[in-house]
């Protein structure tokens, strides 16, 4: 972690939960609370204490979802298990580099 006190959190990590009323896709028709929960349970069984894991409402990318953003860095995930999941704590989480098959492209 960064240690910069400047910042409330080292990591912040927004995860969309919104669910549509219509039938356009949707982050939380895809499981994505309970994935941002396993996330979450990973993180305090970690011991790691300067982030934060935070529910969303609409990202704006939900038919890439489910979605979530990760700051400062401002970098964007798409998931679709544990096994996601998983990996998105190990190699940025813990390690700090990012998961490449599973970021957003700028634009998206």
């Amino acid at each position: 972690m960064t240690n910069d006190p400047s910042l409330f959190y080292d990591l912040h990590v927004f995860c969309c939960t919104h669910e549509r009323d219509s039938r356009k896709a949707s982050c939380g028709m895809r499981h994505a609370d309970k994935l941002r929960g396993y996330l979450k349970d990973k993180v305090k069984e970690a011991g790691i204490r300067d982030m934060r894991i935070n529910a969303a409402g609409c990202l704006n990318r939900c038919d890439l979802g489910p979605v979530m953003v990760i700051y400062p860095e401002g970098v964007w995930y798409h998931y679709q298990d544990h096994a996601d999941i998983d990996e998105i704590f190990e190699t940025h989480i813990r390690n700090g580099e990012r998961v490449q098959r599973l970021m957003l492209p700028p634009g998206r």
